[in-house]
This record gives structure tokens, sequence and C-alpha cells, in this order.
């Protein structure tokens, strides 16, 4: 791509977001093109949606939860750049255990279809939070 003096360029870091865990912005924007960065279900308070402890110290992990809260997070994070969900182009998806992709794939469908963005998802070893149990990255066109 060739810049041109009227290209946007654009990083963001949103104050009501979870602070990133490194120095990246929450999205990059060159030109119509808005690259996310890796999203989680973190809250601003460092709090994580889907992840509680009991008084006996149990930890109970919701899929479910944490993926609605990371497509949360995404629409928030291109609505400040000026788009929405139906903007995205492309979604990248880290799972921790491949076995929760049926709860997954079950929240993702509540929001895009087979017209909504490529997908690709894949199990990592670890992500930045041991109750972390999803990530994910995404491309969206705003023109």
């Amino acid at each position: 791509m060739v810049e041109t003096p009227t290209m946007i360029r654009e990083s963001s870091v949103l104050k009501e977001k979870a602070i990133p865990r490194g120095a990246y912005p929450h999205f990059k924007r060159t030109g119509p093109f808005v690259f996310i960065s890796g999203t989680s279900s973190r809250r601003n308070d460092n709090t994580i949606v889907g992840a509680g402890v009991d008084e006996m110290g149990t930890t109970a992990l919701d899929i479910r939860a944490q993926t609605e809260a990371c497509i949360e997070n995404i629409r928030d994070i291109l609505k400040s750049a000026g788009g929405d969900l139906e903007n995205l182009v492309e979604l990248s998806t880290f799972l921790v255990n491949i076995n929760d992709f049926g709860g997954y794939n079950e929240i993702y469908g509540n929001y895009f279809s087979y017209e909504g963005p490529a997908r690709t998802t894949v199990a990592v070893h670890q992500l930045p939070h041991p109750h972390l149990l999803i990530e994910i990255k995404g491309i969206a066109y705003i023109p």
C-alpha cells in the first residue's frame, strides 16, 4: 500500500478498556483497515468476565461468558474507530482448550452468520492469564 497524504494512520488505547499487557494498542488503523489486537474478557479493573473463585478456592471458568465478553469488547473497540461488528472482515480465535469450541461456537453464532467475517480458530498452550480461556483478534474495513 502506498501511503498518501490523506491516509489515516492511528493507534488507540481506550481508557475504558483493560490496559494492554504490553506496549501495543487496542487497535491500529491504516487507511480504511482497522487491526484489532488480541482481545480477551478482561475488564478495565483487570477482573475477568467468566472467571470466578469460590470461598473454597475452586475456580470456575465459563467459555460462553468469556466469548461474549470478547466479542463485546471488540464491538466497543470498533465503535471507537467509527465502525461495528459488521465491519469485521476476519477474526482469529485462540482457545486454550479445543473442547471449548462448542460453547464458543454457540455464542459466536449469536453474533455472526455465514455472511460474517472469515474466521480461523486454533488451540494454544496458554494465554497471558491462567483464567483466560479465549482471545480474539480481528481485521475490520471501515471506509
